[in-house]
Parts: structure tokens; sequence; C-alpha cells
């Protein structure tokens, strides 16, 4: 594979404040989650958010296990 000469690894600070705001995304909405009625919109909305923390979670880890080699 050819290295990717426009791409510079991420800043560890950001890495470290994106994966705290990820973080406070998943663990708030899966306690909305807990709390919320089935079947309700808010339910709906608390579990699409929980895994688009998740996702965002993992886009992080990626990134920068990318970056690390």
């Amino acid at each position: 594979m050819l290295p990717v000469i426009w791409c510079s690894p991420m800043n560890p600070e950001a890495g470290q404040a994106w994966f705290r705001i990820a973080t406070t995304i998943t663990v708030l909405s899966a306690v909305l989650v807990f709390f919320t009625k089935p079947g309700t919109a808010e339910r709906i909305v608390s579990v699409i958010t929980l895994f688009i923390g998740l996702l965002f979670i993992g886009i992080i880890i990626v990134l920068l296990r990318r970056d690390q080699f």
C-alpha cells in the first residue's frame, strides 16, 4: 500500500476530547433507553442516539489505531 501524504496523524488531545464527547453521548443515551417507556418516540430517538454514539466511538478507535502504525 502506498502511504497517504495528505493525511497527518490525529492530535492526541483532540482524540481524547472526541472520545470523551462520544462516551458522554453513549452513556446518556443508554440511561435514557433504560428510563423511557417502550414504544414511544423518546425511546426510538434514544436507541438511535445510542447506536450513533457506539459508531462514533468505533470510528475514533479505528482512527487512533491507524495513526499508531
